[in-house]
C-alpha cells in the first residue's frame, strides 16, 4: 500500500501565498506521475495540477497558471512533491488532495487531503 501524507494547508488572506508539501511511503511502485487536485464545498474533485516523474513536465489548470507551481525533490527516489501557491483567492479555498498514478495506471493513490482557507 502506498501512503501520501499532505501538509501545509491554513487560513491565508487574499493575496497570499501558502506551500503545501506531499510525501509518498509504503510500498515501491514505479511512479508515473504525482498531482494535486481539490475539492471545494459543493463541488466535485478538479485537476490542479500535477508533475511527470522522470521527464518533469508539468501541467496546471487554467484557473491557476501564473499563480500555482508544482515541484518535486531532487532526489527522484524520495517521492515528495510541493505545491507554492500564490495570489491566493478565495475561490481557491477547498480541500487540496495529493494523488500518484503508477506506470500503466490512474491515479489510483491518494492522500487524506489538508485544509486550505483564503478569506477575503
Amino acid at each position: 500500500q502506498v501512503q501520501l501524507v499532505e501538509s501545509g494547508g491554513g487560513l491565508v488572506q487574499a493575496g497570499g501565498s501558502l506551500r503545501l508539501s506531499c510525501a509518498a511511503s509504503g510500498r515501491t511502485i514505479s511512479v508515473y506521475a504525482m498531482a494535486w487536485f481539490r475539492q471545494a464545498p459543493g463541488k466535485e474533485r478538479e485537476f490542479v495540477t500535477s508533475v511527470t516523474w522522470i521527464s518533469g513536465t508539468k501541467d496546471y489548470a487554467d484557473f491557476v497558471k501564473g499563480r500555482f507551481t508544482i515541484s518535486k525533490n531532487r532526489d527522484n527516489a524520495k517521492k515528495t512533491v510541493y505545491l507554492q501557491m500564490n495570489s491566493l483567492k478565495p475561490e481557491d479555498t477547498a480541500v487540496y488532495y495529493c494523488a500518484v498514478r503508477g506506470v500503466g495506471q490512474g491515479y489510483d493513490y491518494w492522500g487524506q487531503g489538508t485544509q486550505v482557507t483564503v478569506s477575503s
